[in-house]
């Protein structure tokens, strides 16, 4: 009797080194799940849309982008023709204060020898110096809104550019 227990006590060993060699190596197997899952776990990089989810989505954003799109152009141009009208007011009032100037200039001549000599004479050189005076003057201011004129040009000519601009970058 001793003999059978024995065989099947080695039968049991041997079943349970087996069942531990198997354990091992599914807990080998098993220590790699976590990997394993994120290796297999797909990615979706690039989705695919049907033709009419993107072209519905194409269409709201144009009709949202082109009421913005108007109400900038319109605010571009309102502003474009107010620095035009400013620029050409700026030329106009240059332009007669030159031909003031020159009006001056040459009127004021005329007017000193209809005068006659006895007020040149009564005034002196007292009269003379206050009009080169008052001329200098007159030339300095024109030179200055020359110079405003020009500037103002040139800011006009950038707030078109930068206007232009923002809008292409939109």
């Amino acid at each position: 009797m001793a003999n059978p227990l024995a065989d099947c006590v080695s039968s049991l060993r041997s079943s349970n080194h087996l069942l531990a060699n198997s354990i091992s190596i599914l807990d080998s197997g098993v220590n790699d799940f976590p990997r394993l899952a994120k290796v297999l776990q797909t990615t979706k990089h690039f989705e695919l849309l049907p033709s009419s989810a993107l072209s519905a989505a194409q269409s709201h954003l144009l009709s949202s982008l082109v009421p913005e799109f108007d109400t900038l152009l319109s605010r571009v141009e309102t502003h474009l023709d107010r620095l035009e009208r400013r620029e050409q007011a700026l030329i106009a009032r240059c332009e007669l204060l030159d031909g003031r100037l020159s009006m001056s200039g040459e009127d004021g001549e005329a007017m000193k020898r209809a005068a006659g000599l006895g007020r040149k004479s009564i005034a002196g050189e007292g009269d003379s110096s206050r009009e080169a005076l008052k001329l200098k003057q007159l030339r300095a201011k024109k030179e200055r809104l020359g110079y405003t004129v020009e500037r103002l040009g040139l800011q006009a000519q950038q707030k078109e550019r930068q206007l232009r601009l923002s809008v292409a970058a939109q």
